[in-house]
């Protein structure tokens, strides 16, 4: 704690996890609605560029995001860590798969009681899709806390930084790896909050993948 900002690097991590994880359940949650319910041309061709989009690995895209955001002074801010990794295409592709089992006269009931689109999806999708929900939640909550490259590249002032980028700052200045006891410390502040959140919601990854594959 002495030896660098651990407090303002935790802070950090929880905006950026908070902020990040919920823009991206929401935008699938829109996404796989509009997906499943909604009629528009060039659905299924939108939904196979998702598709390739889980094949694609993230380091391809470090480069033009570096060049996107440091371009519109996004360097070193928390809304630059943010800004590039706001699509999941993992929770879209589930939170779609899900949604496509959903009995269709749930809705049509919905409808007929003058239900729109947004009532549909927050009043009816939302509340009996919650093991999938959670699933996603749970996957980009642990994905955005323990990001590590992104934040690296587009960091580097103490101020800005999350945890794991805090930990190279720490090994850093013990200098020579000669601190292992004190880099073991600080590893165990940055996994005890995300192993409590696993912990308490991890029943949910089980109920949600599995949710929807056996029908009849």
């Amino acid at each position: 704690m002495t030896t660098v900002p651990f407090a303002q690097f935790f802070l950090n991590s929880l905006i950026v996890t908070t902020v990040g994880s919920t823009v991206k359940v929401i935008l699938a949650i829109l996404t796989a609605y509009a997906l499943v319910f909604v009629r528009f041309p060039f659905k299924n061709v939108i939904f196979v560029v998702i598709l390739v989009a889980l094949m694609v690995p993230p380091q391809v895209s470090i480069l033009p995001n570096y060049i996107l955001i440091a371009g519109i002074g996004g360097k070193n801010t928390l809304w630059g860590i943010i800004l590039p990794g706001l699509g999941t295409a993992f929770g879209t592709f589930l939170l779609r798969q899900h949604f496509k089992t959903l009995p269709g006269s749930i809705l049509e009931a919905a409808e007929i009681d003058g239900a729109g689109h947004w009532r549909r999806l927050w009043q009816v999708v939302v509340p009996v899709s919650l093991p999938s929900i959670a699933t996603v939640a749970l996957v980009t909550v642990v994905s955005e806390w323990n990001d590590y490259i992104w934040p690296l590249i587009i960091t580097d002032r103490p101020e800005t930084m999350t945890l794991p980028v805090g930990l190279t700052l720490l090994q850093n200045s013990e200098g020579n790896g000669a601190g292992w006891g004190i880099l073991m410390a600080g590893a165990v502040l940055v996994i005890i909050p995300i192993l409590l959140v696993f912990a308490a919601l991890q029943r949910y990854i089980v109920a949600g993948l599995t949710q929807g594959s056996v029908t009849g």
